[in-house]
């Protein structure tokens, strides 16, 4: 198989076009606008779908199918009434970092926005994954995660109310609660279960994130311990499958 000598190691190989050299029409004009968006950079206006019709000598349906690809990509975003060029994705640590150590790594301002905090007796379901036996109070925490201000997830968060009695009126929803755990009530952090998740938000989920339904999103399951090997939290995050990746450092065990 020759490959160009241009070939980035994280691309397609061979751009993804098959051996035998016939690719659908969209594709063709998705490979064409992937030229033009590295041209016009960051924020830069793409042209209009007629006249991106024009230029490349499609349908307009054609280049619709090419710009939902790179909408759905993240490579980009609708401004209004037109579609800009936009930045490169957040890449978030799969790690016992916070989401606000994440954010501020790659400069930009993490932020929050509370949409409820309750507590309630807590389920067996829930009881299994959190250590608190059933019946006993719980707290659920939802909150929209922001990046300079642009919604980028939404994530709920299960404690104990006996291990963070004063969440309600101690805690700066906009802050870490992470951050908060750990200079407030001295508890920190010990080891954390994850599983990731391609999935589709519900229409709630896609009001509050304010993306399409039909948008992919990243979700994660954690269920955190501290340092003594108790359970501390359960948390369900999403996060738009355009704006962010995901990055982890792998140790061999010597073998």
């Amino acid at each position: 198989m020759d490959y160009p000598n241009d070939q980035a190691p994280g691309a397609p190989v061979r751009s993804g076009i098959p051996e035998h050299g016939r690719i659908p029409k969209y594709y063709a004009v998705k490979a064409h606008i992937s030229v033009l968006i590295e041209e016009l950079g960051e924020g830069g206006l793409l042209p209009t779908e007629r006249d991106l019709a024009v230029r490349y000598e499609v349908s307009r349906e054609t280049v619709r199918q090419a710009l939902r690809e790179l909408l759905l990509e993240g490579r980009l975003r609708r401004q209004g009434r037109g579609t800009v060029v936009a930045g490169p994705k957040l890449e978030q640590p799969l790690s016992l970092a916070s989401y606000t150590e994440g954010v501020r790594r790659q400069g930009r301002t993490p932020g929050r926005s509370l949409i409820s905090l309750d507590r309630f007796p807590c389920s067996d379901a829930l009881a299994a994954e959190t250590g608190v036996e059933r019946g006993e109070p719980v707290w659920h925490m939802e909150r929209v995660l922001l990046a300079d201000d642009e919604r980028v997830g939404l994530e709920s968060t299960y404690v104990s109310v006996a291990r963070v009695p004063r969440l309600d009126s101690d805690f700066d929803p906009d802050s870490s609660f992470y951050a908060y755990l750990h200079e407030r009530l001295g508890i920190a952090f010990g080891d954390a279960d994850e599983r990731i998740e391609t999935v589709l938000a519900t229409p709630r989920e896609a009001l509050l994130i304010g993306t399409p339904p039909a948008l992919p999103m990243l979700l994660i399951h954690r269920v955190s311990r501290d340092t003594a090997g108790r359970p501390l939290e359960r948390v369900r995050t999403l996060f738009r499958g355009d704006r962010f990746s995901f990055s982890a450092h792998l140790l061999g065990n010597g073998g």
